[in-house]
């Protein structure tokens, strides 16, 4: 079996710190009710900067796959942002 640098208490421990990141920034967002944009947009920073970290520091692409999910997961999130700022003008108008 191919070894691929990591083990699977490490590639779980990869996926437990983009969760807790991405938790922890909505658990800040509402609790400063800070408006939807921001907290999408935020998180999809965290979710791309842990992709970008991944596919740089884990040794012989151990995390791609994750590094992958992270990136278009973060790419969803930034178009949910841009979807709530253009619905929030139409939300305000009603």
């Amino acid at each position: 079996m191919v070894h691929l640098g990591i083990d699977i208490d490490q590639f779980i421990l990869l996926t437990i710190y983009p969760a807790a990141a991405f938790f922890a920034v909505g658990f800040i967002a509402k609790k400063t009710k800070m408006q939807a944009t921001k907290s999408y947009l935020l998180q999809a920073l965290a979710c791309i900067a842990f992709s970008i970290a991944y596919f740089t520091a884990v040794p012989n692409g151990g995390a791609q796959g994750l590094a992958i999910v992270l990136g278009m997961f973060g790419a969803l999130l930034l178009f949910m942002a841009r979807k709530q700022k253009i619905q929030q003008p139409e939300q305000q108008s009603i």
